[in-house]
């Protein structure tokens, strides 16, 4: 009897996209046939400790959007993307079995629950499965630094300049677009709805600043857009913390969040930019923005499991507040200052806060309420449509005074809302919508 083809597996996890993916175009290179695999995993959709879902409806009608274009998209390259609403190691093992697969490539990542995961399905895998694991999430990779992980920086400004000084960005993984597998394969599996995850479906709000899908294809759209059809790239610098709107930032985190969109696909169309129009302050201070993410993921990747205790990376002895319903009037928007409660309404009623608003609403939250930190951390992953994990508790961490801020600086949010908002429009925007 003739032996069945080999098969690669390529299991998507934090890299949804077909663009600069190195898991994918590694099993592509393998020249076995090529099946894919996302999985909701139930434990992302669980209640965690402080009472909040874990992933709010937000995030996952995006999520959704996300992967049924990364079905499409993997469907040109006649790639099956099989989806299972099971835990990861309750289906890899048969699929494993079903479609003789003998490698398996995924991208790392090295927090905890992630972890967890990859050790329950490696230890339900036969021996002979070969796993390749490739790190396409960072800008600067970690085999680019110029320090060991043990040594890096306490304070962002001495690892950019390192960085920026001693390390290349490699090139983006050129993906294929010639169809991979020869014949088409069976896949009977489908992509849940938001019911199916136990959310009532809805409308996006008309006041969103975040107004756009999920998945790669709306990503590349969204960048074209704000790079080169209205050039907003430009003065990016200026108008990024403003309040109202889609175009005073370049919104690509909740992109950047689920691996749709890759960072240094975004940094090569910088220079791309650069080339063709103009360099500027904004142009650069997006590569800027692009390197704290790298830098609050490598935090994570020192830290580890101290980035969600309480005392932080800093293993400070603060004495935090668990007053319930001091924290139910920060989410509600009950709080004695107007521009935290706009900003904590707006969450609400649409998965999105700017960065402003956060650091603003997070300050408040740590610094004038005490109430521990990692409540506020957790209300945040579950509402934001770019939840990152490192880039969220990293942030914390920082305006907590137990992480990466040597000055431990606490936002005078009075201040800080006659800058931004001077005429009040943004708060009378959030405090007087009667629309919901």
């Amino acid at each position: 009897m003739q032996k069945e083809q080999d098969t690669s597996l390529v299991w998507f996890r934090n890299d949804l996209r077909i663009h600069d993916n190195a898991s994918l175009a590694n099993a592509i290179g393998n020249n076995n046939r090529v099946i894919a695999l996302y999985c909701f995993d139930p434990r992302q959709f669980e209640v965690d400790q402080f009472g909040f879902k874990k992933t709010e409806k937000y995030r996952a009608k995006f999520l959704i959007e996300t992967v049924t274009d990364l079905k499409n998209n993997l469907a040109l390259l006649n790639i099956p993307l099989f989806v299972y609403t099971i835990k990861p190691e309750n289906c890899i093992p048969e699929l494993v079995e079903n479609y003789q697969i003998n490698h398996i490539f995924l991208q790392v990542e090295w927090t905890q629950e992630e972890v967890d995961v990859f050790n329950n399905v490696k230890e339900k895998l036969p021996e002979n499965i070969k796993i390749s694991t490739s790190y396409s999430q960072f800008l600067y990779h970690p085999e680019d630094i110029p320090f060991n992980i043990k040594q890096l920086p306490k304070v962002f400004t001495e690892f950019r300049k390192a960085c920026e000084k001693r390390s290349e960005i490699r090139q983006e993984t050129s993906s294929s677009t010639e169809k991979v597998n020869k014949e088409s394969i069976e896949n009977l599996t489908s992509i849940p709805s938001l019911s199916d995850l136990g959310f009532i479906d809805f409308e996006v709000h008309p006041n969103s600043a975040f107004p756009f899908k999920g998945g790669e294809t709306e990503a590349l759209q969204r960048l074209e857009d704000y790079f080169f059809n209205t050039k907003k790239l430009g003065v990016y610098k200026k108008t990024r913390n403003g309040l109202i709107g889609k175009d005073f930032s370049s919104k690509f985190s909740p992109w950047l969040a689920n691996g749709s969109l890759s960072a240094k696909h975004i940094y090569y169309k910088v220079k791309q930019f650069e080339k063709a129009h103009f360099k500027n302050d904004s142009t650069y201070w997006l590569i800027f923005e692009l390197i704290w993410r790298d830098y609050f993921k490598y935090v994570s990747l020192k830290f580890g499991y101290q980035i969600f205790k309480i005392g932080g990376i800093l293993n400070k002895d603060y004495d935090w507040s668990k007053n319930q319903q001091k924290i139910n009037d920060w989410i509600n928007g009950k709080t004695s200052e107007p521009f935290v409660n706009a900003n904590m309404i707006e969450l609400k009623k649409t998965g999105w806060m700017s960065n402003r608003g956060r650091q603003n609403v997070a300050s408040y939250f740590a610094k004038s309420m005490e109430l521990d930190w990692r409540i506020g951390a957790a209300y945040f992953e579950s509402l934001l449509l770019d939840y990152d994990v490192h880039s969220n508790y990293g942030n914390w961490m920082y305006v907590a005074g137990v992480g990466n801020d040597p000055r431990d600086r606490k936002f005078n949010v009075k201040l800080q809302a006659d800058r931004y908002d001077s005429n009040g429009k943004y708060q009378r925007l959030w405090l007087q919508d009667t629309l919901f």
